[in-house]
């Protein structure tokens, strides 16, 4: 059994990767108020998802209002993708 990514296996990465999976980009503040974390700890997990290819950051500007969007890569979506069929796996083995 291959091992689980831990990137996204930590719980806020792999809820921030599931809001993600469905949507083109969110705003910082959509994954804030969802996620139910703070600031700095969203960033944080953000920052992380980011170095693993994971997200892109993208800052801009909604009038002189600053703007933080947030994707996922391709990457990101297939490591989701593959770390959903690895527990669906693990879970099919535990319940039999």
């Amino acid at each position: 059994m291959a091992e689980l990514d831990r990137v996204i296996h930590e719980p806020a990465r792999l809820l921030l990767v599931a809001l993600l999976r469905n949507i083109e980009k969110a705003d910082f503040l959509f994954l804030l108020n969802e996620s139910g974390l703070t600031k700095g700890n969203l960033s944080s997990h953000l920052s992380k998802l980011e170095e693993a290819g994971y997200v892109e950051i993208e800052k801009t500007y909604r009038g002189k209002v600053p703007l933080t969007l947030i994707g996922l890569t391709k990457a990101g979506r297939a490591a989701f993708d593959a770390y959903r069929k690895q527990m669906n796996g693990l879970l099919s083995k535990a319940l039999r």
